[in-house]
């Protein structure tokens, strides 16, 4: 047993030993790896400054601008010739409308179903459209009695698209309307009375000319002057002038 003690601690030593020569190998192995120079991320003399973070703005998106109506209308133009080129079919007139230039002033039944004329205001021209007729901002989708259904379609700066539903009412008669259509009738009347005046007149002047014809004297010898009438009046002097 007193043998052992001093064999324990000389191979306890010989241990410790053995770890403290491979700690100093580890630690001269580091430094002779880490010995290449590397410099400081920023000077150390002079004031330390945070780095600030700039935020990015984002634009606003905002609806993309619509082109004049003469610019749609050039443009039209343009595809209209482009496709005749082609030989395909030609884009409708309407696609250089907008919605907002719009007027219903009809809605009536064809053999195809529904139909509406609609009026562009900035140029004044009326169309007739169907179900599905495209638009520059959207599509007529359905036609009712009183009013006409569309799709509105509004593009954004941001490339999104958003889609509405919108209505438009048939355009009720204006006081000027109603004024025309009230003078129409009244116009009618007043022709056809200028023209029984007319015939009246004619026939007043052609019964001043018979009368006179009759009035004349006849020449001796029973024969009657000369006519120059035409007619009913020249028949008579020329059956009065026989023996």
């Amino acid at each position: 047993m007193k043998d052992s003690t001093p064999n324990f601690r000389r191979a306890a030593q010989g241990l410790a030993a053995c770890v403290l020569l491979v700690g100093a190998a580890a630690s001269a192995f580091g430094q002779t790896a880490n010995a290449t120079y590397r410099g400081a991320p920023r000077d150390p003399f002079t004031k330390y400054k945070p780095n600030l973070k700039t935020r990015l703005i984002k634009p606003v998106a905002k609806p993309v601008e619509v082109p004049p109506i003469k610019a749609r209308i050039d443009n039209y133009k343009a595809q209209k010739q482009a496709a005749m080129s082609l030989q395909q079919p030609a884009p409708k007139p309407t696609t250089a409308l907008l919605l907002s230039e719009l007027q219903v002033i009809g809605i009536f039944r064809t053999p195809r179903g529904y139909a509406a004329m609609v009026e562009a205001t900035p140029i004044h021209l009326s169309y007739v459209v169907y179900p599905g007729e495209p638009f520059y901002d959207g599509m007529l989708v359905a036609i009712e009695e009183t009013r006409l259904v569309f799709r509105r379609q509004t593009r954004w700066t941001d490339g999104r698209t958003e889609v509405a539903v919108e209505t438009k009412q048939l355009r009720q008669a204006s006081v000027s309307d109603s004024m025309a259509a009230t003078r129409e009738p009244e116009a009618a009347p007043a022709k056809g009375s200028s023209e029984v005046n007319a015939f009246l007149e004619v026939l007043k002047a052609l019964a001043a000319a018979n009368a006179q014809q009759q009035q004349q004297p006849q020449q001796p010898g029973g024969q009657a002057a000369p006519q120059h009438g035409t007619g009913a009046g020249a028949g008579a002097g020329s059956n009065a002038s026989r023996p």
